[in-house]
Order: C-alpha cells, then structure tokens, then sequence
C-alpha cells in the first residue's frame, strides 16, 4: 500500500450557525460542534483509506471559544496518523469575524476511526507521510496518545509503552 500524505486527507467544512443549533444565550451548542465534526474526521478517514470509516473514539474536545449565532464556522480535518486499521484525525476549527474576516482557532478535537469492509470486519489503512512541521508533530504525538489509551484500556503493558516511557525518563 502506498504512503500517503496528511494534505491527501484534508478536508474543510464551513458553515453558518443557525438559531436551531444555538442554546438560549445565543451560542452553537456543543453536540451540533461535534456532529460537524464527526461529518469533517469521517471524510478525511475515508479519502485516507479509500474504505468505509466508522468512528471509534473521540479521544480529545477543547471547546476554547463559544461560537456565537450567524458566526461562519470551519472545521479542517486531516489524518495525523494511521496505524494498521486505525486513524487519528486532528481537527482545528476556525471562527471567522464578521466584520474583518479574520480566522481565529476556536476548537481542537481528536477522533479515531477504524476502516472497515462491506462487512464490517477493520481493514488495513495506508501509512501516512508527514510533510510539515505540524503534520511531523502531530504525527509523534498520536504514538504517544495511542500507547497511553492502551495502557489504560488494560490493552498494553505500561512497561511497553516506548514512546511514553520516553517521556518519563527523561
């Protein structure tokens, strides 16, 4: 299988913040975010493996900045890492200001998502190539995320976590 790389994966949605999608005091509601989300993590997990994803974890949310009614908002997703059947999408989500255009980062949010066949069973996932700076940090980083889930999930022993062991003894 060859290599990809994390732009082959990006995905952008923009969208505006309707008043069914606001809480009472005039900001998007989390669940709606994390919908969008899901929607821009699961595009990005299938133009990577060209297979049908599922979502099998959000692994981290930050919600930074409320998202105010009639705000435009835009989620970037693209593959930080693929493992053998797995992918973790890192998602960036801008705020655009009304009156200047200006893109400011209002959330950040992890996913992971498994492809699978017509019947259901995971499939293998390319490999990713990072290219900048970013795509090579976030790359590192989602080892290291990795061995930790599994290492609480009872799933790897916590003296075979390489990467987190690392960090600790340094």
């Amino acid at each position: 299988m060859t290599p990809r790389t994390p732009s082959e994966s990006r995905t952008t949605l923009t969208d505006l913040v309707l008043p069914s999608e606001t809480n009472p005091i005039g900001n998007m509601f989390g669940g709606e975010l994390l919908a969008r989300m899901d929607r821009a993590a699961s595009i990005a997990a299938r133009r990577h493996s060209r297979q049908i994803v599922v979502t099998v974890s959000v692994n981290h949310v930050a919600f930074n900045k409320m998202i105010p009614l009639g705000s435009v908002v835009t989620v970037e997703a693209s593959i930080s890492r693929a493992f053998n059947t797995s992918m973790e999408v890192y998602m960036d989500v801008w705020l655009e200001d009304r009156q200047s255009g200006e893109r400011s980062k209002a959330n950040e949010a992890i996913f992971t998502f498994v492809a699978v066949d017509e019947q259901g069973h995971p499939v293998q996932v390319p490999e990713i190539t990072p290219q900048t700076p970013l795509e090579q940090e976030r790359f590192a980083a989602a080892l290291r995320r990795r061995q930790l889930s599994l290492v609480l999930a009872g799933k790897l022993k916590a003296h075979d976590a390489t990467e987190l062991k690392a960090i600790f003894e340094q």
